[in-house]
C-alpha cells in the first residue's frame, strides 16, 4: 500500500489544474504526477489517497489501478479480473457493483464485458472463500470497480470514493440545474482567484450575481475558511480492508481549519428570493453562514458589493429573467432557446443588458462568465481578455475573461461633459 497507482479524472480542460492540486497535496513531481485527457495520474500511497479524496476541490474520484493489460474478447477480460487479488480490498460478505466505460473497444457488447468481469471476481472469491462469494448491489454497493476499455487495453480499479466527489455533503437545497461543486471550483482556479498549488486566495471580494443554490459563492468561501472539501461526507474507502480508522481520524484532525486564516468577502445573489433562501441553508450546512453574503436582487440593477473584486458566474439561459424577483422556466410548448439567448421579462436581452449594467457600475472589476456560447462577447459587446476551455459534464464551455471600464468608447464618446 506504500506505491499505488492512482488516476484521478476531472472534467475536460481541468486537468492542469488538479494536476498542481495533487502535487500540493501528495508532493509527487515527474513521473509519478501526469496529465493525461481527462485526469491525473499519480503513484502515491494509500494515506495520499485517503487525503486526495478529504481534500481535492477539481477531482471526481479517486481510482485505485489494479490491472492494466491487453485483450482481444471478453474471455481476455475474464482472465485480467481473475489475477487481481480482490481478496485484499473487500470481503465476500460484501456487496459491489461493476461500471464499465469504453473508448473504440472491439467488444459488441459491454454488458457481456461487465458480466464476464463480474464472474471472475465471483469465481475468484469461491476458490479462496471456500465457495462464498460477494453479491452485486447495483444502488448502494459497498464496494466499486471500474473498468475502462480502450482499444486494445482493459484497465481495472477500485473506486476509493464512493459517491462523486462532487458531492460535497452540504447542498441538500438546489434549484433545477445545479452546477457541479468540482466544476465551481474549477472556474474559480480559472480565474486566478484560487490558486490549487499553494491554497491561497485572491484578498480580492468576490461575487456571483447569478448564484443559485449558491454553489460558486460556498466553494469560494469554504476554500477561504480553510475547510476541506469532503469534512462533511463519507468515502468508499471506508468500506475497503486496508481502512484504518486511526490514520483517517489523524487526517481529519490535520484538516482542521485554522484560526489565523485571513477573511475574505465572498457574495451572491439571485433574482429569486426561494434561491437566495436554499444558498444561505446550504451555506449554514456548508460551515460558512459568517463567510459569505446572500440577498435578493436583480443582476441587472445589484449594485457593486465592494469597489472592485472579481466576478465568477455561470449565467441563466433559456429562460425569463423577470425583475422583481422570480425566474421563470421555458414553457414546455415554447421554442428551445439557448442559453444567449435568455432575455428578461421586458423582452430586453439580458447579456447585453448585463454588460452595460457591468460598464457602468463597475469599473475595475474582473468577471469571468461560463457560457457554451463561444459568441458571448460579441453579443455582449465586450472584448474577453482570456478565453479557457471548459466542460460542463458533456458541454463544450469556455470561460470568459473581461475586464470592466466605465462604458464603452462610444458611450464615453457621447457622454456630457461634467459639471464643475
Amino acid at each position: 500500500m506504500n506505491e499505488l497507482s492512482l488516476f484521478l479524472p476531472c472534467a475536460a480542460g481541468v486537468e492542469d489544474f488538479l494536476a498542481q492540486e495533487v502535487h500540493a497535496l501528495t508532493g509527487r513531481v515527474g513521473q509519478d504526477l501526469l496529465s493525461a485527457r481527462g485526469g491525473v495520474r499519480v503513484r502515491a500511497g494509500w494515506r495520499d489517497a485517503l487525503k486526495l479524496n478529504l481534500h481535492s476541490r477539481l477531482a471526481q474520484r479517486v481510482l485505485i489501478e489494479v490491472a492494466h493489460a491487453p485483450y482481444r474478447s471478453e474471455n481476455d477480460l475474464y482472465a485480467i479480473a481473475s489475477g487481481v487479488a480482490w481478496e485484499v480490498w473487500f470481503t465476500p460478505k460484501q456487496t459491489f457493483k461493476i461500471e464499465t466505460t469504453a473508448q473504440h473497444s472491439p467488444l459488441q457488447s459491454l454488458n457481456f464485458a461487465t458480466l464476464r468481469i463480474k464472474d471472475a471476481i465471483a469465481d475468484r472469491f469461491r476458490a479462496k472463500a471456500g465457495g462464498v462469494r460477494p453479491s452485486i448491489e447495483t444502488q448502494w454497493p459497498d464496494v466499486r470497480v471500474f473498468a475502462h476499455l480502450t482499444t486494445e487495453f482493459c484497465t481495472l480499479y477500485i473506486d476509493t470514493s464512493g459517491e462523486p466527489l462532487f458531492k460535497r455533503g452540504w447542498r441538500q437545497d438546489k434549484g433545477d440545474a445545479p452546477l457541479k461543486e468540482t466544476l465551481a471550483a474549477a472556474m474559480l482556479a480559472a480565474s486566478g482567484w484560487w490558486n490549487p498549488e499553494t491554497g491561497e486566495v485572491s484578498p480580492q471580494p468576490l461575487y456571483d450575481p447569478c448564484c443559485g443554490s449558491g454553489t460558486i459563492a460556498i466553494e469560494a468561501a469554504q476554500i477561504a475558511s480553510g475547510i476541506a472539501a469532503g469534512s462533511l461526507r463519507r468515502f468508499g474507502f471506508e468500506k475497503l480492508l486496508p481502512f484504518q480508522s486511526h490514520v483517517w481520524g489523524a487526517l481529519k484532525a490535520e484538516a482542521a481549519p485554522k484560526a489565523d486564516r485571513q477573511p475574505t468577502r465572498v457574495f451572491g445573489s439571485d433574482v429569486s428570493h426561494r434561491m437566495v433562501d436554499f444558498a444561505e441553508r446550504n451555506a449554514e450546512r456548508a460551515g460558512v453562514a459568517q463567510a459569505v453574503q446572500f440577498r435578493g436582487g436583480d443582476a441587472l440593477q445589484r449594485m457593486p458589493p465592494a469597489e472592485s473584486g472579481v466576478i465568477v458566474l455561470n449565467p441563466p439561459y433559456g429562460e425569463r429573467i423577470e425583475v422583481g424577483g422570480v425566474t421563470r422556466g421555458r414553457r414546455a410548448d415554447a421554442p428551445a432557446r439557448g442559453r444567449e439567448e435568455a432575455q428578461t421579462e421586458d423582452g430586453g436581452e439580458f447579456f447585453v443588458q448585463l454588460a452595460s449594467h457591468w460598464k457602468r457600475n463597475y469599473p475595475g472589476w474582473t468577471a469571468w462568465v461560463l457560457t457554451p456560447d463561444i459568441k458571448l462577447p460579441k453579443r455582449m459587446r465586450l472584448k474577453e481578455s482570456r478565453r479557457v476551455p471548459m466542460w460542463n459534464g458533456p458541454i463544450e464551455c469556455r470561460l470568459f475573461r473581461f475586464d470592466m471600464v466605465a462604458g464603452s468608447a462610444r458611450e464615453r464618446a457621447v457622454a456630457p461633459p461634467s459639471q464643475p
